[in-house]
């Protein structure tokens, strides 16, 4: 199949126009005898056949201008930009003993470089309340003790401490805190006394345990949380930690309906031993909790700024009146971002935005509002064909004041920042200390071009808003979540598959967005937010066929490690090769910039020893491949099994993709 070429309905050039107009003066003017560039009759030709060329350059622009037509008709229009999207803490200048408060829309912008003409200003989309931490009780192995006032000394009959673990410690055995106040997203301080040398046989800088915390997004699951400090020596001293935690829940534990936070021995991987990380030969003897307090917390952020009750003008009393908001482009409206009209004597009348004035009579307080240019329209007043006016929309009297309630307006891809650029308060809050972002944030999108626009227009006349084809579940569903999915893909499972698949079910598999792409993947990163995914079944229920059944969900990862032995170039950097060499194979054999054309492992394609040649065979430096083996992955929970792959391929479900686990570079010398 190939497209319908685009007509051009004159395809002369100025080359073209030049040749034929010198033809042409034998014909008209015999005498003119010297054609050459330098006679001023020449350049009096070359002049005109310019400015000729320009002018069927604008006529073959017409085909195009009909199709921008014709999209203005079927009501396509084009997108607005999408706003960026991170998560910020706001960090105390030390812990309080109230709560505070950092309200709704308060501004963290980046600081003003050479590079940046202007700060990269978020806002926070919620009220954050950074609430003081109630420990209540704390259970170890073998032992409880309900909390009141710190600090709390552990211990008695003469004892100065108690074992928190058995001793040697069990994986799986935990220090748990439990909280009566909900730390969803603080930072929590731990000020804890521990005995010297109470833990041995470990690194302290490896420390053989981590902190969870019972919550996270979906179900309720212990969530790892990230450690900014530990300066307790892997629970050899006395020292202060500094935990970053997720969204929490509460969960019985001993008949306590609590919060609960815990350090976890965890089972240590054979990577991890070889990187010096020991078992504790001996239980951890905490002495006393000293302190315990908040620190700060984190929310979400979009990159936007607000503006309040803008005035627009006044009315007219005429149809068709157009208003402009002073600050575009504007972003997808929130609750109460909407249009006021205050009638003098009579008080304010909300007013609802709506696509189009088609389905709006003369006694609807409808608008519409471009999102790209902030164009503001009311209701038009069309003839019929009898005659008869008919007026769309209903239309506000004569000087009444048209005023924006609220809106937002940002977007675009310059508010992709990096982590911690993020550090700078629009507006003093007592008791903030300073702001960052610990990660990137992802998400922003410029405007949609008209080329874009063009090309997506096919999809939309195919689909018409309903789901049929497998194209028309990947575009509708890119629709429903275009800053949070990286790759979507509809498959229909084959024959061979259906023991392990539920019969009749059309599959959409998504793939979230996340910040570095080409790199090593967590799972974690890989799993989509339950509320999304919910959001995209009710989007995709509502078109699908009657009696078509999907499934939203991840795919199957298949999670694979390569070990590769080389032979290198006499004089060749080795760290150098094996840098290249595992980008490569991370960026190969991922779901999002993995395969042949950089757009994704495809779904169900097995991987063979060959890909890995293949994908390696290039590399500056290397001599030779000796040898590739693959391995197979499963990962269960903390732990992982890794086993070789048969003869030397991994096959996949049809629902299935390859992501890259730990790599492995080593060199034959000779």
């Amino acid at each position: 199949m190939m497209s319908l070429p685009t007509p051009k309905l004159d395809d002369r050039q100025f080359q073209d126009i030049v040749d034929e107009a010198k033809k042409r003066i034998r014909l008209y003017c015999p005498e003119w005898t010297d054609h050459n560039v330098s006679d001023p009759g020449v350049t009096m030709i070359e002049l005109f056949a310019w400015m000729t060329e320009m002018i069927l350059y604008r006529l073959n622009q017409v085909p195009k201008l009909h199709y921008i037509k014709l999209m203005e008709m079927l009501g396509i229009t084009l997108q607005g930009p999408q706003p960026a999207r991170t998560d910020v803490t706001f960090w105390l200048s030390g812990p309080q003993s109230s709560n505070i408060v950092v309200p709704a829309y308060t501004e963290v912008a980046s600081q003003q470089t050479e590079k940046t003409e202007r700060p990269i200003v978020f806002t926070t989309d919620e009220d954050l309340h950074i609430r003081v931490p109630k420990c209540v009780r704390v259970e170890w192995s073998g032992g409880s003790m309900q909390l009141g006032r710190l600090p709390a000394v552990f211990g008695g009959s003469g004892e100065k401490y108690v074992e928190i673990f058995s001793s040697p410690p069990a994986t799986g055995e935990a220090l748990y805190f439990g909280f009566e106040s909900d730390l969803s997203n603080h930072v929590l301080r731990l000020d804890l006394d521990f005995e010297s040398a109470g833990g041995l046989g470990i690194d302290p800088n490896l420390p053989p345990y981590e902190w969870q915390a019972w919550g996270g997004a979906g179900a309720a699951h212990w969530c790892k949380c990230d450690v900014e400090i530990d300066t307790t020596q892997g629970m050899n001293a006395s020292g202060r930690v500094q935990i970053f935690l997720p969204e929490l829940k509460k969960r019985s534990r001993n008949k306590h309906e609590l919060y609960w936070v815990c350090a976890r021995v965890r089972q240590l991987s054979d990577d991890e031993k070889e990187k010096g990380m020991r078992e504790f030969t001996g239980s951890p003897r905490l002495r006393r909790i000293a302190a315990l307090g908040s620190i700060g917390a984190t929310v979400a952020a979009t990159h936007a700024q607000v503006v309040e009750r803008e005035m627009l003008g006044q009315s007219d009393g005429s149809p068709g009146q157009r208003f402009y908001l002073q600050s575009t482009p504007v972003l997808v409206r929130e609750k109460r971002e909407r249009l006021w009209v205050e009638i003098p004597g009579q008080g304010r009348e909300p007013w609802t935005e709506q696509p189009d004035f088609a389905d709006s009579d003369m006694h609807d307080p409808h608008y519409t509002l471009d999102s790209v240019t902030g164009e503001l329209r009311l209701g038009p007043s069309v003839r019929l064909p009898n005659g008869d006016m008919k007026q769309y929309g209903k239309v506000p009297p004569l000087r009444a004041k048209l005023v924006f309630e609220r809106y937002r307006y940002g977007g675009g891809v310059e508010g992709n920042v990096d982590a911690g650029k993020l550090n700078t308060l629009k507006t003093s809050i007592p008791y903030i200390d300073r702001v960052e972002n610990r990660k990137a944030a992802t998400g922003g999108l410029d405007s949609e071009s008209l080329e874009a626009a063009m090309a997506r227009a096919p999809q939309l006349l195919r689909s018409r808003d309903r789901a049929v084809t497998a194209e028309d579940f990947e575009y509708l569903a890119r629709q429903a979540l275009p800053n949070k999915i990286s790759r979507v893909k509809c498959v229909q499972p084959r024959p061979s598959d259906a023991s392990k698949i539920i019969e009749g079910t059309l599959y959409v598999l998504v793939i979230p967005l996340v910040s570095k792409p080409d790199a090593y993947l967590s799972p974690r990163e890989l799993v989509p937010n339950e509320d999304d995914l919910a959001t995209l079944r009710a989007y995709l229920d509502e078109r699908r066929l009657l009696t078509t059944r999907i499934s939203v969900q991840p795919p199957a990862y298949h999670w694979v490690s390569v070990s590769v032995t080389l032979r290198p170039e006499p004089g060749a950097n080795h760290d150098a090769i094996q840098d290249t060499v595992l980008q490569r194979l991370y960026r190969f054999l991922n779901p999002l910039t993995g395969g042949v054309d950089g757009r994704g492992w495809p779904f169900g394609r097995t991987l063979y020893q060959s890909d890995i040649y293949q994908c390696l065979q290039d590399v500056p430096g290397i001599l030779a491949i000796r040898t590739v083996q693959l391995y197979s992955v499963e990962l269960t929970g903390d732990s992982e099994q890794q086993k070789p792959a048969d003869n030397q391929e991994i096959s996949l479900l049809s629902h299935g993709v390859i992501v890259s686990h730990r790599h492995t570079v080593e060199f034959d010398l000779p």
